[in-house]
């Protein structure tokens, strides 16, 4: 499988991104860097990784979303393959308007790092097949502005449609409805705060994000 990770300035994950990916899929992905204009040919799967692109001038993910490479990507996704943007790859996916609603300022004006136990809301996305639907994981978070924001029609046509992929269990950055990360329509773009790069391994202190990237594999082998 042909998969690629995007690099954009600032970005401090995607090494670790690009670790999770070999681990888990046997292959090294294709490294990208933002101001390309194309992307590698039959790619099977995207990750914008975390970070804080640009500095988060502006707002965080804003000045990534408008990269030369973000149109390729958005073209990509409109086809249907899967794209995942952890923390900073998020905010560039809501800035880019791939996903609904804003990453803002924690609630408690502080950056948050520590693990936090998820809930798995809807267990019958691309890429959350290997979880159980109800399933709670922990996973870390590392992140200043991870506050999700949506209006409340927005937030009831995520629940409405299953689109919402994982829910905080507890208060960890003020995050409307508890939202940790949401999918669009089709359930191939996903956009989280947690890091499940950063769990794939015991011996980092666990595993709760490695059933992401095995159901992402297992979801491209069934469509082969």
């Amino acid at each position: 499988m042909n998969t690629a990770v995007v690099t954009f300035p600032g970005s401090n994950c995607d090494r670790d991104m690009m670790v999770a990916i070999s681990e888990v899929f046997g292959k090294a992905p294709t490294q990208v860097w933002h101001r390309e204009t194309a992307l590698p040919d039959k790619l099977d799967f995207i990750a914008l990784p975390g970070g804080f692109s640009y500095g988060d001038y502006l707002r965080a993910g804003a000045m990534a979303a408008n990269s030369p490479i973000m149109r390729e990507i958005a073209r990509e996704a409109a086809r249907g393959v899967p794209v995942l943007g952890v923390c900073n790859g998020f905010q560039v996916l809501c800035e880019a308007r791939l996903l609904p609603g804003a990453l803002m300022r924690n609630a408690g004006q502080r950056f948050v790092c520590r693990d936090v136990a998820l809930r798995v809301e809807n267990a019958d996305t691309h890429f959350t097949r290997e979880y159980a639907q109800g399933e709670t994981i922990s996973i870390p978070v590392a992140h200043h502005d991870g506050n999700y924001f949506a209006d409340d029609a927005t937030l009831d046509a995520l629940e409405g449609d299953g689109r919402v992929a994982f829910r905080y269990l507890d208060a960890t950055n003020g995050s409307r409805r508890d939202i940790a990360g949401i999918v669009n329509d089709g359930g191939t773009v996903l956009g989280m705060m947690p890091h499940p790069e950063r769990a794939i391994d015991a011996a980092h202190g666990g595993t709760g994000g490695r059933r992401l990237f095995a159901s992402l594999m297992g979801s491209l082998a069934a469509a082969a």
